[in-house]
C-alpha cells in the first residue's frame, strides 16, 4: 500500500467521479484507475461501486476513508517536521481554536510567537470544541484550544486546562445601565442575542438559564463572535460572552459582571496522544502555556 495509492483513493471519494479525481491530483484518469485497482486487489475487496457511472463507497471503502485520511494528514504533518530547520525559521502549525478564544486570547500570544519564529506559518482554523476535537483526531491539527468538558470525550486526545474565565454579559452602551451584579435570574425577559447551534458559549447560557428556571428570550440567534458583539452594539439585546473578548470589544459596549457563583468555562489546550505534536507547535504550547499562567484566578 502506497501513499500515493491512498491519496488516489481519497480524491475519488471526495469527488465520486474519477475524470475529476485525476485531475485533481494531476494524473491521467487511466493512471488513476491502474492504482486504484492495485489498492483493491492488495486489500482484496472492492473500495468503489460502480453502478451506471454512480460512483458510491463500498463498505470497505467507508472503513478506509478515515484511515487514509489519518494517514496522509500523519506523513503530511511528518514532511513539515522534517523540513523545519533547528533553529525554527520555517515550519507550520495548525492550531484549532473557538472563535471566542482566537477573538480573545489568539491576537497577542500569536504577536509574542510571530516576533520570536517569524518564518513559521500558523493556520488557524475556528469552530466548536466538538469539531475541533473532531479535527484533531484525523490529523487536521496540530492544537487546538478548547473548552472543558468536551462534548465527547476521547481517550485519544491529551488535554492540558490553562485557565478559567468569567462570562460577562454586554450591552450597547445606549441602553439604560442594568444593575450590577447581575444574577442568572435576572436576565429573564431581557432580549437577547445567541450564538449559532454549535458555539459551547450558546450551550453554557442556555444551561444556566434553565437551571435557573425559564427559558431566554431570543430576539436574534445564529451569530458568530462578530455578529454577536455587532448585533448587540446595535441595541437588539444584551448578550453572554467571556471577560477576554468584552474587554477587546471597545467602548461603545458595556460590560456587566454575573453575580456569583456566576458562569465560568475552563479553557485547555487538546493534541493526540498518539503522535507528538511537530517541534512548532510544542514552541507555540510552551508560549500558550505562559500566556495562561497570567490568566489564572
Amino acid at each position: 500500500m502506497q501513499f500515493q495509492q491512498l491519496a488516489y483513493f481519497v480524491a475519488v471519494a471526495d469527488a465520486r467521479h474519477f475524470t475529476r479525481a485525476a485531475e485533481a491530483v494531476h494524473v491521467s484518469q487511466p493512471s488513476l484507475s491502474q492504482q486504484i485497482k492495485a489498492l483493491e486487489k492488495e486489500l482484496g475487496a472492492a473500495l468503489f461501486s460502480r453502478a451506471r457511472g454512480n460512483i458510491t463507497l463500498t463498505d470497505a471503502g467507508a472503513a478506509l476513508l478515515p484511515l487514509a485520511r489519518r494517514i496522509l494528514a500523519d506523513a503530511d504533518t511528518a514532511r513539515h517536521e522534517v523540513l523545519e530547520l533547528a533553529q525554527l525559521r520555517r515550519g507550520r502549525v495548525r492550531l484549532g481554536a473557538t472563535p471566542s478564544l482566537a477573538t480573545g486570547l489568539l491576537p497577542d500570544v500569536l504577536r509574542t510567537f510571530h516576533d520570536r519564529h517569524p518564518g513559521i506559518r500558523l493556520i488557524i482554523e475556528e469552530g466548536g470544541s466538538h469539531d475541533l476535537v473532531r479535527h484533531l483526531a484525523r490529523g487536521a491539527l496540530d492544537l487546538a484550544l478548547v473548552v472543558l468538558p468536551l462534548p465527547s470525550p476521547s481517550p485519544a486526545l491529551t488535554t492540558v486546562e490553562l485557565f478559567q474565565e468569567d462570562l460577562v454579559v454586554v450591552s450597547s452602551a445606549g441602553d439604560e445601565a442594568p444593575a450590577s451584579p447581575l444574577r442568572i435570574a435576572d436576565l429573564e425577559g431581557r432580549p437577547m442575542v445567541m450564538f449559532r447551534h454549535g458555539y459551547d458559549l450558546r450551550d453554557l447560557t442556555l444551561a444556566a438559564c434553565r437551571a435557573a428556571g425559564f427559558e431566554p428570550y431570543l430576539t436574534v440567534e445564529g451569530g458568530e463572535m462578530d455578529a454577536v458583539l455587532g448585533f448587540v452594539r446595535a441595541g437588539l439585546g444584551i448578550g453572554v460572552v467571556p471577560r477576554m473578548v468584552a474587554t477587546r470589544a471597545g467602548h461603545d459596549l458595556r460590560v456587566t459582571p454575573l453575580a456569583r457563583p456566576g458562569l465560568r468555562r475552563t479553557v485547555a489546550l487538546a493534541h493526540r496522544s498518539d503522535v507528538a505534536p511537530p517541534r512548532a507547535a510544542r514552541v507555540l504550547q510552551n508560549v500558550l502555556l505562559t500566556a495562561a499562567t497570567g490568566l489564572r484566578s
